[in-house]
């Protein structure tokens, strides 16, 4: 798990590429001071495995299924990269949980200044869009954010100079390629409900021999709701 507080810009200095994965190298300083084989180091926003490292780079393997979901697709030599260590127990959790696993990507159709903020609008497919609210967090290439307002096509966040300059944001522009990760809590409550759904189709028809326990309200008597 991460926070998405970004604790380094990375480097991309040599990308291997195989059919339908790649092995990528990356250029680092700070995330190495305690870096071991096996450790998750979250890059752009999605959670890699170090398979090796030296004083100044990591190597991972991102496979197919990264590759489709992710603007890794479309890697270059010398692309910038978020980079974040691991969650450990005790850490202040100063952004929100972050899984790693993104559910896709968006694309920046507008960047706009508002005095010490700058606004990025992106526009995502409808399988994205259904999870972002306002106010509600999302991570953008890793980076831990609130979504300051949200239509059915596109959503927009506010960001600080810290967070700009902290970020690969500040060398972001129109027409690029983000990696999103939405708030977990909407993919479970609509997992829940379809399966639901199914269960009582199904018994209805006589296709099951009793009735899934597990429904709104065993959630709500048990305190999850």
């Amino acid at each position: 798990m991460f926070t998405g507080l970004v604790e380094e810009i990375g480097t991309i200095v040599s990308i291997s590429k195989g059919l339908k994965a790649s092995t990528l190298t990356i250029g680092a300083n700070y995330v190495l001071a305690d870096v071991k084989v096996g450790d998750s180091i979250s890059t752009n926003g999605v959670c890699l495995t170090v398979t090796q490292f030296s004083k100044s780079q990591f190597s991972v393997d991102v496979m197919p299924e990264t590759m489709n979901r992710s603007n890794f697709a479309t890697a270059k030599t010398g692309m910038k990269v978020n980079l974040e260590r691991a969650l450990r127990m005790g850490d202040r959790l100063g952004g929100h949980m972050v899984s790693g696993h993104i559910d896709g990507t968006g694309k920046i159709i507008a960047i706009d200044k508002d005095e010490n903020a700058t606004w990025y609008t992106l526009t995502a497919p409808a399988s994205i869009m259904k999870y972002i609210i306002e106010k509600g967090s999302v991570a953008l290439d890793g980076i831990s954010l609130t979504v300051a307002a949200v239509d059915f096509e596109s959503f927009k966040v506010s960001i600080i100079p810290h967070t700009r300059a902290m970020t690969t944001l500040d060398a972001r522009k129109v027409g690029d390629i983000i990696n999103i990760e939405c708030d977990a809590f909407g993919k479970y409550v609509e997992r829940i409900t379809a399966f639901n759904q199914v269960s009582q189709h199904q018994q209805e028809h006589g296709n099951m021999k009793a009735k899934s326990k597990l429904d709104m309200a065993f959630l709500e008597q048990n305190g999850f709701l």
